[in-house]
């Protein structure tokens, strides 16, 4: 009798814990922002609604290597990993766009012994792309240069890539971090000089703490492109730093110290995260710790123009999303003091948890809406948070890149995920597509209790005062209003208890944000006024970040 009671609790037991959840969607609620989720670990790269419901499968022959995104006309651009001299993490080589049917309508390979490509593609408004490429240099060439170690160097290209055909490229643009180097070791070459007096160049001597002395030197991992700009963000994991450098130079000019927008060729215009990397500062002066991702903010969003990176390990507090202005003079150069490293000193905005690490990979990405959707890469999970950090859409990927979905309620291995990209429901490239949501990715999934909440629309039945919304209340830095009033602008103005104005702005159709940095905590009241009559009075709570 004791036998059986005993098999039947293990067995009780046993049930209970394979109904926990282990992945797919774990929560989805109305301050979400609606669209469709780009994400792939193996051959198979998927996208999913907001239920984390499949709507489209591309399938290709290749890993990925690693980034893919979708283009305005509905293709897939992906990198895939191909063979080469070449083995380090982020191994990609080949680039690839497969049509709505995955059929390879362009495949070019851009790997040899000397150059391949990794990591990422950044497509291009003129249709080019930006790719990030490993260059070898062999242990004599590197000591020719003042290298103070043995064995060879992987430095790190950038060349902007002409799709030609089904299957070539033209190369229009190439930038060599290898012309912008200094060191303080050799005397007797040419670049030497005193690391500290030359943030604009990159020290062939600098080894990241915990790095090799070889090989992947640099070991870049994502780049950005602005086009109002004209520039290049770089992330180089192994600098801990974030660099940016002119687009707008000729390939000539890159290799130079002059030219382009900003008169510096291809020298670094701004670098940030590590100012050790170049004599200006101390341990206890890194911000970055082995970061991934890089990101311009969109213009029409909070925090526009600004930048944003997934700090993966930082020793005090763990993974970060960070959001910072570089400092910049009347005329758009970047600042920097003689002898001080670049600035600034703490970020704009800020995200840390307990529960939140990813030592590799990685990413965040802020959406139409302000929130951001954050992919804790190591562990195969995404989440999104409104900018008050509450936490509105999670998903864990059942992906494994071995042997695909794994079964709901089951363990989930090696489902790591380098990035998640969101798209809008009506984003130009899924015009005439007919997306369907079919299944959640799981096997053997359970039901779902999940509703796909669009983003209200004006109706006519509205007063003028309910088509204006506060979204999310209290509020910390940023105030994010909707207006569902199409065709007429509003004047707003947010003032305290005492009636002493703290901001004044236009409100017209769509989503707003308005910035209210150095506002102190405390009790407030936004005011919409129409041509002959106050539209919305609101009270509003301000919080610290």
């Amino acid at each position: 009798m004791r036998i059986f009671f005993l098999i039947a609790v293990i067995f009780c037991l046993k049930v209970q814990i394979n109904a926990q959840q282990t992945v797919g969607l774990f929560l989805n609620n109305p301050k979400a922002y609606n669209g469709y989720t780009l994400f792939g670990n193996n051959e198979i790269t998927y996208l999913i609604d907001n239920c984390g419901f499949k709507v489209h499968t591309w399938e290709s022959e290749y890993d990925p290597g690693l980034t893919s995104y979708i283009l305005q006309n509905g293709d897939l651009l992906r990198t895939a990993k191909t063979s080469g001299s070449f083995s380090g993490g982020g191994l990609g080589g080949r680039m690839e766009i497969l049509d709505w049917e995955s059929n390879v309508i362009w495949a070019y390979n851009y790997a040899d012994n000397m150059v391949h490509a990794h990591h990422d593609i950044e497509p291009l408004p003129n249709g080019n792309f930006l790719v990030l490429a490993w260059e070898k240099h062999s242990e004599s060439n590197s000591k020719d240069n003042g290298r103070a170690y043995d064995g060879e160097v992987w430095s790190e290209r950038i060349v902007e890539l002409q799709p030609i055909g089904s299957d070539q490229a033209n190369i229009v643009w190439e930038w060599r971090l290898w012309d912008h180097l200094i060191q303080d070791f050799n005397v007797t070459k040419a670049n030497f000089g005193m690391v500290s007096d030359h943030p604009e160049l990159v020290d062939l001597n600098y080894i990241g703490e915990g790095e090799d002395t070889n090989g992947d030197w640099v070991h870049a991992n994502a780049i950005a492109y602005n086009e109002a700009l004209d520039q290049i963000a770089i992330s180089s994991r192994n600098f801990s730093e974030i660099w940016i450098v002119d687009h707008s130079t000729t390939t000539s000019q890159a290799a130079s110290h002059s030219g382009g927008n900003a008169g510096k060729g291809g020298d670094i215009l701004y670098r940030y995260g590590n100012p050790q990397t170049y004599n200006r500062g101390g341990e206890n002066d890194q911000i970055f710790f082995r970061q991934h991702d890089i990101r311009w903010i969109p213009k029409g969003l909070p925090y526009e123009g600004k930048l944003m990176v997934f700090n993966n390990d930082d020793a005090w507090k763990g993974s970060s999303v960070e959001i910072w202005s570089p400092p910049l003079d009347n005329e758009g150069n970047y600042l920097l003091e003689d002898g001080q490293p670049f600035g600034p000193n703490e970020p704009d905005w800020e995200f840390t948890d307990d529960d939140f690490y990813s030592e590799i990979m990685s990413g965040a990405e802020m959406m139409p809406n302000g929130n951001i959707l954050i992919c804790e890469g190591e562990t195969g999970r995404s989440f999104e948070l409104t900018l008050d950090k509450e936490k509105v859409w999670e998903y864990v990927n059942p992906v494994n890149r071995n042997g695909g979905p794994t079964a709901q309620g089951g363990s989930v291995h090696f489902n790591e995920i380098f990035r998640m990209s969101r798209y809008s429901v009506d984003y130009e490239g899924f015009e005439g597509k007919g997306l369907m949501p079919t299944t959640p990715v799981e096997i053997n999934p359970w039901d779902l209790d999940c509703e796909i909440f669009e983003m209200p629309l004006h109706s006519e039945e509205l007063s003028a005062e309910d088509k204006i919304q506060v979204l999310g209340n209290p509020i910390l830095d940023i105030l994010r209003l909707q207006s569902d009033v199409p065709n007429e602008v509003f004047e707003g103005r947010v003032f305290d208890v005492l009636g002493r104005i703290v901001l004044e702005f236009k409100i017209g159709f769509g989503a707003h944000f308005y910035e209210l940095n150095g506002v102190d905590e405390g009790i407030y009241f936004l005011e919409i006024l129409g041509e002959n009559e106050r539209v919305l009075l609101e009270k509003l709570i301000k919080k610290k970040p």
